[in-house]
């Protein structure tokens, strides 16, 4: 079993910054891929950053603004916002593919949501 701990989310101004963080545990013997998607009221979830060993994939509507960053050591994540827009408004899930000690088999766990709300 694997838990996925998420903090930081709240209230920011149009142009301020927020810093979302993720945390792994549990049967964990490696994670592929740490991220977070985010839904907006009236629209489907949506993929906004995630990261591998080797790489980081960004949503259109979010390049240049944020960075996601990972400490494999500690099974942890953080999706530095900056620059956020009122668009940016929704719940953020944290995301992470894990290949677990109990099957050694590969499966997504999500985190609990944050909400990030912007607005003047």
């Amino acid at each position: 079993q694997v838990q996925l701990v998420e903090s930081g989310g709240g209230l920011a101004l149009p142009g301020g910054s927020l810093r979302l963080s993720c945390a792994a545990s549990g049967s964990i013997f490696s994670i592929n891929v740490m991220g977070w998607y985010r839904q907006a009221p009236g629209k489907q979830r949506e993929l906004v950053a995630s990261i591998t060993s080797d790489s980081t994939n960004y949503a259109d509507s979010v390049k240049g603004r944020f960075t996601i960053s990972r400490d494999s050591v500690n099974n942890t994540a953080t999706l530095q916002m900056n620059n956020l827009k009122p668009e940016d408004t929704a719940v953020y899930y944290c995301h992470a593919g894990v290949v677990v000690t109990t099957t050694w088999k590969f499966y997504d766990y999500w985190g609990q949501g944050s909400q990030v709300t912007v607005s003047s």
